[in-house]
């Protein structure tokens, strides 16, 4: 029973304490609501204070910016009018200006009309002209066109042919002082010998008896003696002398050395003969190497092949007309570095063009052909550059000079020869040689006159045109050839020049 009475005691009491918690709660929950809205309300009536405030203040500074507003607008509008005026007044100068133009194609047009009448008008014309032309010359458009054109390209080739002359004459003047200075300075500065020099083919003799020991038994000494050394002798009725006779110089000169040995020695028999042959050319071969050793460092011209500075000096015992070569060349080859100097050429080529123009010399009595030819085939198999072979071909000009420095050996060439006493070759020989050659080219017909120029070397024949045409000069030129070949001797070739001219005469009366 107490235990019931407990619990429902407990019972009440947890009822009145959920009643009075509710109650609590929403007691607590009223007051707090209370107190929320006057928070909300003074929040409220605050905002609303502050609100007026604001739009008092917004009022205020509207009132304030709108001068400055209404400024802004009448100056914009005032602007936009300014920028309306201007368009307006811009388009009626395009206005203007597309009416003008309008009416300047309107005139144009009518101009062009006119023109192109004018041109139909003139056209017409100018065909009536040419048909009235063509009825009065004779001559067609075409014909008379040619022949204006003729006459243009005439009175032009004359025109250039005058002009022409003038600047020939004007640089061979100039041309001819500049090389006489040129020349003049070349010559003072080199001081050389003349090195006129006579060919030796006389061997003198101490006695007449020495000419029977000579030949020898049954001419047996004689035979020997030009079997070992490929050279003539001529025992005649010289007295003391015998006549040594090759176109070898350097065989002429074995045969000369050995002679002169063999006369000294007084032992003479095929044996000894041979010997002496084979003792002198060994002699011989070391004096030529020497003598090519000497002239390449007189000339300034190092660095040869040693078969060219053998060849060389063969040249040693070499002459043309009474010069000695090795000495000319060795003087063509001071003088064409003077001159390549001078004139601002290549001195090396040039002296070593100077050097070597005449190696061919050394063997032209074994090969056919020139002797400038046959040297610049040997220069060019050693090495030789291109521009050095040429100027060796090309110092008689039988092949075209290529540079400046071939013109330079030319020039040296020519001056080393013809220097007084450089030659000694007799007047009369020289002119019976031209002689010939001239005789031989006038004794065929249609030749009206010819000349024998650069020693005999070349022959210009002149023929009458109405006689001999083309073809017949191309012949007429083989015909001389030929009959030089057969009845003159001469060293090296000779050139033969066939010239038909046809002159246009007439007079302006």
């Amino acid at each position: 029973m107490p235990e019931f009475v407990i619990v429902i005691v407990a019972a009440v009491a947890a009822i009145i304490g959920v009643v009075v918690g509710f109650v609590a709660r929403r007691v607590v929950a009223a007051n707090a609501v209370r107190h929320a809205e006057h928070y909300a309300q003074r929040i409220v009536a605050e905002a609303r204070a502050k609100q007026k405030e604001i739009v008092h203040e917004g009022k205020e500074e509207a009132i304030n910016m709108l001068p400055a507003a209404e400024e802004e607008a009448r100056e914009g509008r005032a602007t936009l009018q300014r920028t309306e005026r201007r368009l307006l007044d811009r388009e009626e100068a395009l206005d203007r200006k597309l009416t003008a133009h309008e009416e300047r194609e309107e005139s144009l047009r009518e101009r062009q009309s006119e023109l192109e009448g004018e041109i139909a008008r003139v056209r017409e014309l100018q065909a009536q002209q040419l048909t009235e032309l063509e009825r009065v010359s004779g001559l067609t458009v075409a014909e008379a066109r040619q022949s204006l054109i003729s006459q243009i390209v005439d009175e032009a080739q004359a025109e250039a042919q005058h002009r022409v002359r003038e600047i020939e004459r004007y640089a061979q003047e100039d041309g001819e002082e500049r090389a006489r200075r040129v020349l003049t300075t070349v010559m003072q500065r080199i001081a050389a010998d003349h090195t006129s020099e006579a060919t030796i083919t006389v061997v003198n003799l101490p006695n007449e008896e020495m000419k029977g020991r000579i030949i020898g038994r049954e001419g047996r000494n004689i035979r020997a003696l030009e079997q070992a050394t490929g050279v003539d002798l001529i025992i005649d009725d010289t007295p003391e002398a015998v006549v040594l006779s090759a176109f070898d110089p350097v065989r002429r000169e074995v045969a000369r050395m050995a002679l002169n040995t063999l006369i000294s020695d007084g032992r003479i028999h095929p044996g000894r003969i041979e010997e002496t042959v084979a003792k002198c050319r060994q002699e011989i071969e070391v004096v030529m190497r020497q003598a090519g050793e000497q002239a390449a460092y007189d000339a300034g011209v190092p660095g040869l092949h040693p078969e060219l500075i053998k060849l060389i000096g063969r040249l040693k015992y070499r002459t043309s007309y009474g010069q000695n070569v090795l000495n000319h060349c060795i003087e063509t080859a001071r003088l064409g570095g003077l001159l390549a100097a001078e004139i601002g050429a290549n001195v090396a080529d040039s002296k070593k063009g100077g050097l070597l123009h005449d190696i061919g010399k050394a063997v032209d009595h074994e090969v056919e052909g020139p002797h400038a030819a046959i040297g610049a085939d040997i220069a060019s198999r050693f090495g030789v550059s291109p521009v050095v072979c040429n100027a060796i071909a090309a110092h008689h000009q039988e092949v075209e000079q290529e540079s400046v420095e071939a013109t330079v050996v030319q020039i040296a060439d020519a001056i080393s020869a013809s220097r007084p006493g450089a030659r000694g070759e007799t007047l009369d020989n020289y002119v019976k040689r031209l002689d010939d050659l001239q005789q031989i080219a006038l004794s065929f017909p249609g030749v009206e006159r010819c000349f024998a120029i650069q020693a005999g070397r070349e022959i210009r024949i002149l023929v009458r045109p109405e006689d001999i045409d083309d073809v017949a000069s191309s012949r007429l030129a083989r015909d001389v050839v030929k009959k030089i070949e057969e009845q003159l001797q001469y060293p090296g070739q000779i050139k033969v020049t066939v010239i038909r001219e046809t002159r246009a005469v007439d007079y302006a009366r």
